[in-house]
């Protein structure tokens, strides 16, 4: 076997093992949350051995943080307004939300790890905690853009109320599904909390401009 075709495979090893381990990594803290997770009940998960997981990540911190910033690179994707051959601006909100809510339940691991860590209190604050907070400041950013977009007369204390408002929803309706996710679809509650949050815009925008 020549020298290249020995690399490639050995690489394509290396992604492979570290998607075990990641999923391994989801499936742990999600039963156990961030105290119970370990390496050694990931690498029992796995099937692979504890050294594996060290070469790919320095520590647990460095793996719980990786969780999230693997689910939350999909999440994010999904947190982009459709452009306006989508419709009016208000169908346009709600299909990203209605897309925003698929991403959740298809890739929940982001929000449901981040959360529990968020809420949590630790000596030394986690790597993973603060993966989690960063990535979240950005989505929040994202969401903050769309608003001043969409209703460019509001002033910046408004849209700072709708953008908190918005996100402790879409959180409140997250856990409500981790919850009981069996009474309610969440993309028809995002879409929901998208309208009534537009509704508000509008009237706050209408109020601005009178």
């Amino acid at each position: 076997m020549t020298r290249p075709a020995t690399a490639r495979r050995k690489r394509a090893n290396g992604v492979e093992s570290r998607q075990r381990i990641l999923d391994a990594a989801v499936e742990i803290s999600g039963e156990r949350g961030y105290e119970g997770t370990s390496i050694a009940a990931v690498s029992a998960k796995c099937g692979l051995p504890a050294s594996s997981i060290y070469w790919h990540f320095e520590d647990k911190d460095d793996l719980i943080a990786a969780v999230i910033e693997r689910s939350f690179a999909a999440w994010l994707r999904a947190v982009e307004l459709p452009g306006a051959e989508a419709g009016t601006p208000l169908e346009r909100v709600t299909a990203m939300a209605a897309n925003v809510a698929h991403s959740l339940v298809e890739a929940p691991d982001f929000l449901r790890l981040g959360l529990m860590l968020a809420l949590e209190r630790h000596p030394a604050e986690p790597r993973g905690r603060s993966e989690f907070l960063q990535v979240r400041g950005i989505a929040r950013a994202r969401i903050t853009d769309m608003i001043r977009a969409l209703f460019p007369s509001l002033d910046e204390d408004v849209v700072g109320t709708l953008t908190t408002y918005a996100v402790a929803g879409a959180d409140g309706l997250f856990v409500h599904h981790e919850i009981d996710g069996d009474r309610g679809d969440l993309a028809a509650m995002f879409e929901l909390h998208a309208r009534l949050v537009y509704e508000a815009a509008v009237r706050a925008a209408e109020r601005s401009e009178g």
